[in-house]
């Protein structure tokens, strides 16, 4: 089995619920787990973080659990960075969880599967367990689609392709002139060159939009359910991405039973799912999703 990554912080309640969802997975007693504890940032954190890692220290039901707790603050980006480099560079493929998302039983089940499928596939960069909530075309018969995002709420890759991806963004001084790549860069996206520009600003430090950039460069794809597998939980103001309780990313989540699922040597992308997606992702809906915030909290 593709071993897991899951990264934690200070939030006790959601990686608790994280863990038993994970637990419940089919193939979960086959898998070994790989459990990042990032530091405190604050003294205000330290006790949150101690309480977290009393209760990784009590995980059973994988085949091996190994708890590498970190004595400073690296941060979410960082530590996913190092995190995910270390177990991949080891195991060559690698599932990854952040401590925020519930899984349905057979997560494991569909990443193994698609990972182990997808393998040689150099067009692919990643194997995504969340699916937005579009309609599945007439005659698709795939349980997945190609979109050129990659999401970050569980997902998995492979060490040929997690070396491709360029963290320092090199070639961003050319980038942000060239308004032709910008707009094809926003195609998946209205968001996103904004995002990546936050963060080459310093102003924001997501590893996530590194990587969609360089998939971008590269015109790869990500895999992705049409069912998700995954339900983020975490739209609190303690989430480091996730700060509303209104969410924008509507899914239909899988039933859990399936544990076969129907993938497609020649999947190629549909222009009629890239558009739906693209929806979720447009400034209306992203105006609409901060105005509910607003009054919410």
């Amino acid at each position: 089995m593709i071993p897991i990554c899951l990264f934690t912080y200070n939030r006790l309640e959601l990686t608790m619920q994280t863990v038993d969802a994970l637990r419940k997975n089919y193939l979960a007693s086959q898998s070994d787990l790989f459990i990042f504890s990032d530091g405190a940032k604050c003294f205000e954190s330290e006790q949150k973080v101690k309480q977290v890692r009393s209760f990784l220290k009590g995980i059973d039901g994988f085949k091996s659990v190994q708890i590498i707790e970190s004595p400073t603050n690296k941060g979410l980006a960082n530590s996913i960075i190092s995190g995910v480099s270390q177990v991949v560079t080891q195991f060559g493929k690698v599932i990854v969880l952040e401590d925020d998302l519930v899984t349905t039983p057979n997560f494991l089940s569909y990443m193994n599967h698609a990972l182990d499928f997808y393998e040689n596939n150099k067009k692919i960069i990643s194997v995504c367990g969340y699916g937005l909530k579009i309609k599945k075309p007439q005659s698709y018969n795939s349980d997945v689609y190609l979109y050129g995002r990659s999401s970050s709420w569980g997902w998995g890759t492979w060490e040929d392709q997690w070396a491709t991806v360029d963290w320092e963004v090199k070639d961003w001084l050319v980038f942000k002139k060239d308004k032709k790549k910008i707009s094809d860069f926003k195609k998946n996206g209205s968001d996103m060159y904004n995002l990546l520009k936050s963060v080459m600003e310093g102003k924001g430090n997501s590893w996530a939009i590194r990587f969609c950039y360089s998939q971008f460069k590269q015109q790869k794809y990500s895999v992705i359910p049409f069912y998700s597998l995954v339900e983020n939980i975490g739209f609190t103001k303690e989430g480091t991405n996730t700060k509303f309780k209104f969410s924008r990313f509507k899914i239909d989540l899988d039933n859990g039973e399936k544990k076969i699922f129907i993938l497609d040597d020649y999947l190629v992308e549909n222009e009629e799912i890239r558009k739906m997606c693209y929806k979720y992702n447009n400034l209306i809906i992203r105006v609409y999703s901060r105005v509910r915030y607003m009054f919410e909290f």
